[in-house]
């Protein structure tokens, strides 16, 4: 592990606080946070930009609607649960199957919830447990994303989703986030997914990550990290740049699920990406931004994606 924080302090790791300080407050206007803040308003937007999204099956906004979720969802044997204004994965519930006779819901990780234990959840929402600074949220139900057989022997119980940085513009680095046992079935960093680097020339994984530790297997399956091939990779990297004109937030985070019936959707934007990316593909930023810095404004997006993955793939980093 020290060897590896080595190479990225010589590779230019970007920290917290240059982050922030460097391109966070400079590329990004707080003005425009709610638009990427608020995950209703960013769907909103992607579907009016053309860029497909999870269908949504309806929003919960208030205490007397939450016992609307049947209704909602009467149409449909599986659907997600999320905060609109939720971040880290928090609060979001992923049910698998909802056995009617019964008034049960199971969810991806095998928990059982009854529609008491789904209505104090959706209070939880509204009341704002799970949103930025505790404000007051709604609840999304939405369509839940169905497994991409690339991802079978890469993931357990859930959907794998793919990050990418994109700079003024420009796909900086990626990711893919592997669901394990220990994360639920989620793909959060933050509650022990795995993160695999992903090599932006070729759409190959590289190098997996943990929490803080490096791996190569994944932990549940036994499957290498190294060498998994993501499909569609130039048009997942086009899709990824098109947010900047989406937002106007020259430094963001875009999140991309694969679904294998639909296809690539938007999963949700951030403008404070974190930066365990740098330790999933053993390379800074650093060098990377500085590159994409100084590329003139306006470029297409289809030269923007070819000069990503010519200048800024791992075997140019």
């Amino acid at each position: 592990m020290l060897g590896l924080i080595g190479k990225l302090a010589a590779s230019g790791v970007v920290g917290l606080n240059e982050r922030n300080c460097q391109y966070i407050m400079r590329y990004n206007p707080r003005r425009l946070y709610p638009l990427v803040d608020d995950k209703l308003t960013t769907k909103r937007l992607a579907m009016e930009a053309g860029l497909p999204v999870p269908e949504l099956y309806g929003v919960i906004g208030s205490y007397r609607e939450v016992r609307s979720l049947p209704a909602i969802v009467a149409a449909h044997r599986d659907f997600v649960v999320k905060p609109a204004q939720g971040s880290g994965g928090d609060g979001i519930l992923v049910v698998s199957a909802r056995v009617k006779d019964r008034n049960v819901y199971r969810l991806v990780d095998g928990t059982i919830m009854n529609e008491d234990d789904i209505e104090h959840h959706l209070s939880n929402i509204i009341s704002g447990q799970y949103s930025l600074g505790g404000h007051r949220d709604v609840a999304l139900v939405e369509y839940c994303v169905k497994f991409d057989s690339t991802f079978a022997e890469h993931s357990f119980r859930g959907v794998p989703d793919i990050r990418v940085i994109v700079f003024r513009g420009y796909p900086v680095m990626a990711m893919v986030r592997l669901p394990t046992r220990r994360s639920h079935g989620k793909a959060n960093l933050h509650q022990g997914a795995v993160g695999a680097g992903i090599d932006l020339a070729t759409g190959q994984t590289t190098y997996g990550v943990t929490g803080n530790s490096t791996v190569t297997e994944h932990p549940d399956t036994g499957a290498a990290i190294a060498g998994l091939e993501i499909p569609q990779w130039e048009y997942l990297l086009g899709f990824a740049a098109r947010c900047y004109e989406l937002t106007g937030l020259g430094y963001l985070g875009v999140d991309i699920v694969l679904d294998r019936d639909k296809g690539p959707m938007l999963l949700e934007l951030n403008a404070r990406p974190g930066l365990n990316i740098q330790i999933a593909n053993r390379c800074g930023l650093k060098r990377r931004l500085e590159q994409v810095e100084v590329q003139p404004a306006g470029a297409p997006v289809a030269e923007r994606v070819a000069f990503a993955r010519h200048n800024l793939a791992a075997a140019a980093a």
